[in-house]
Parts: structure tokens; sequence; C-alpha cells
């Protein structure tokens, strides 16, 4: 039951933005229409991008490092690199605004603000700590602040731009609680500029991260090259609504990660990693099951008649639940506990690849069909391939993690 209350918790908390749109989508839809919300795909793609980017896509990684007598040093070191890579988003912004970028090239640019917004946070600490609750409070205020700021703004002023830059204002209401409390809990912030260290354990995952996200969540940026806005929106339509599928199941390797730290020691460990997958992977089989069957209402009540095009691919793309949370459970609770990173860059490697033939495809038929494809077949491959080399291989010897002993884990 405690595990099952961690999952909820890091869900709401983490993950919280898809819950809210299951609310918000309507009124965008209804707002913006097919090409409007075929932007907001795209700005949605550069959101979980630029957010992988500022915070190095290694928050899990860190956050198994929370017990470590070098904290303070990773932390400040930390800051100090988010900060300089979110600095570069706001100039490139500022830059592309006044050359008269419009369009998708907009909308990149003001993602990936927006979700840099978001990983200045703190809550890697929380995390790594296991204070799921005090996650979720802050989070949660941040998504309330988004929806009242989106009913009082959209309205007035329908365009996609509007749409994005509410998620990223509201995000800096977490941004602010988890700094405040970071200062009280652990202390002051000592930056310094020896990020050295930091950016060697982040690189391979920042790169297999990014390469992650292009083709999956971060897909429909790629696909605006050879697909028209319209078409877009319809592929969002069905996207948005299995992401937030997906977004209820990869809180389970965020919850299990601070067990699995403890016992990665243990010589029972790789029978707890297994038994961990099949039940992940039972999981999200039910789930794609009953979006398959739900998906005329699901579309008919989110979109409205506009987007009945979405059903059948709503259909097929129910199954890349699955894959990606076998993906997540190895990425983000598996391989952080065995402090493994190079796992990581290759199994995107796999997907990166998979997903360029199906965008060559694509831009040869002009068919959205093509894309959902596509991304079922990369999200299988890339989860296949962790099945091969991260659950089948033996651990390798290494010391093991020392148990948290902070009294709130």
């Amino acid at each position: 039951m405690r595990l099952l209350r961690d999952v909820l918790l890091v869900g709401f908390g983490t993950y919280g933005q898809f819950l809210v749109t299951l609310i918000t989508l309507p009124l965008t839809a209804r707002l913006l229409g097919a090409e409007g919300v075929g932007l907001v795909a795209v700005g949605m793609s550069a959101y979980f991008l630029g957010s992988v980017l500022v915070d190095l896509g290694a928050t899990q990684y860190f956050s198994a490092r929370v017990h470590d007598a070098d904290l303070p040093r990773v932390r400040g070191a930390y800051a100090v690199v988010r900060t300089a890579i979110f600095g570069a988003l706001v100039v490139a912004l500022a830059v592309g605004w006044s050359a008269g970028l419009h369009g998708a090239p907009r909308m990149l640019l003001v993602g990936a603000v927006a979700g840099g917004i978001w990983s200045l946070s703190e809550d890697w600490l929380l995390i790594g700590h296991g204070r799921f609750g005090a996650s979720t409070a802050y989070q949660a205020a941040g998504r309330v602040t988004y929806l009242v700021i989106l009913l009082l703004a959209l309205p007035r002023f329908p365009t996609p731009e509007v749409a994005l830059a509410c998620l990223g204002a509201s995000s800096s209401v977490t941004v602010a609680a988890t700094w405040i409390d970071a200062e009280r809990r652990i202390g002051r912030l000592q930056p310094t500029v020896a990020v050295g260290s930091v950016l060697r354990t982040a690189a391979p995952v920042l790169a297999s991260r990014l390469l992650l996200t292009g083709y999956g969540q971060g897909g429909a940026a790629a696909y605006s090259a050879v697909l028209n806005a319209a078409s877009l929106g319809v592929f969002s339509a069905a996207d948005r609504l299995v992401r937030a599928g997906q977004s209820v199941l990869d809180p389970i390797g965020f919850a299990l990660l601070p067990r699995m730290v403890r016992r990665s020691g243990d010589a029972d460990f790789d029978r707890r990693v297994h038994r961990g997958a099949v039940g992940c992977v039972a999981v999200a089989v039910v789930a794609a099951a009953a979006i398959t069957v739900a998906a005329p209402l699901a579309v008919r009540v989110v979109y409205g008649s506009g987007f009945e095009q979405a059903v059948d691919l709503l259909r097929i793309m129910a199954w890349i639940l699955p894959a990606t949370t076998l993906t997540s459970y190895v990425t983000t609770a598996v391989l952080p506990a065995r402090r493994r990173t190079s796992t990581v860059l290759t199994g995107a490697v796999v997907g990166v690849a998979t997903a360029g033939t199906a965008l060559a495809i694509t831009a040869v038929t002009g068919s959205v069909l093509t894309m959902v494809l596509g991304v079922l077949v990369s999200e299988w491959a890339v989860a296949t391939w962790f099945v091969v080399t991260a659950l089948r291989s033996p651990r390798p010897p290494s010391t093991p993690a020392v148990a948290p002993t902070h009294p709130n884990s």
C-alpha cells in the first residue's frame, strides 16, 4: 500500500500536467481548432525537450546521490549548469521572436523555454529523500495555477503561444516552493563552477534522454517538418491521450527508485528487478486495452466532432504503453540504482534509428498513419533492447549503495 501511495503521489506531482490537460484539452481544441492543436503539439514536444536539456535528463541519477557526502558540491554545480542552459534558451527565444519567427519554429522556442522553467526546480532532492507528499503538494499548486491562468487568458487571447506560456508561467510556483523547501531542510545553495563531475555523469544520460524524448514525447517537433499543422493536430489528439495514460504509469519507476537504491546490494536484487518489470507490463497492458475500448468516447468527449480521425490512431498508439512503461521502469529505477549510464544511451540510439526510418517514410507518404506506426515500432524496439541488455544481463560487480538514513525516506 505504501508503494501504491508513492506511485499516486509521484504521478500527480511529476506528471500532473497530463491530468490537468484532460480538463484543458477540450477548451484548447475548441478555441484553436485542429491547426492550433497541431502547433500546440509542436510546442509541447519542445517543452519536453527543453525540460530534458535544462535538467540534463539526469534527475534520477542525482536523486540517487542525495545521501552522498558530496551533495552540497553536486547541488551547487547542478544549479549552475541548469541556470546557464536555461539562460541560453531564453536568449534564443528573444532572438527568434525579434527575427519574426512564426508557426512551428516559434512554438519550438516557446515550448523549450516553458519546459526549461519546470526543470529549474529542486524536486530531485525531494524524490531522492522519498518526500513524495511534499513534491506532490508543491507541484499541485503549480497545476492549479496553470488551470486558473489558462481559463482566464486563452479565451481572451486564443493563440498556441499563450497556451504554452501559461504552462511555463505556472511552473514558477513549483520552482519557488521547492527552492524554499531545499533551503530550509538542506541548507543554503553553494554555487560552484567546478561542474566537470556533474557534466561527466550527465553527458551520456542527456544524450540518451534527448534521443528518447525526440522520438517519443518530442516526436511532433520532428514530424512537423513533413506533416502539415492539421495532420499534426489529429496526431496530437491521439498522442496526448496516450501520454496521459503513460504519465499515470511512469511514476512506478520514480516511486521504486529510493527502494532500489537501498536494496541494490542485496543478493536478490535481480529477482526484484524482474518481478517489477513483469508487474509494470501487466498493468500497462490493462491500461492499453481500456484505452482501445474507450477510444471513440474519449475522442468525442475531449475533442468534439472535428477529430473523428483520431479514434483509429488512438487505438494503435495505446499499445505503446507496455513498451514505454517498461522503458521508464528500467531508466528511472533500475539503471540509476546500478549507476549505469551507457545502457540508456545505446537504447536511445536504437529508438532514434527506428524513428528516423519512419520519418523518412512519412516524408514520402505524407500520412499521419505512418507516423503513428513509426512511434509504435520505435517504442517497442527500445523496450526490447532494455529487456535484452538491462534485464537479462547479470549485474556487474560494484560497491553496494549506501542505505539512506534520512528520517523521511
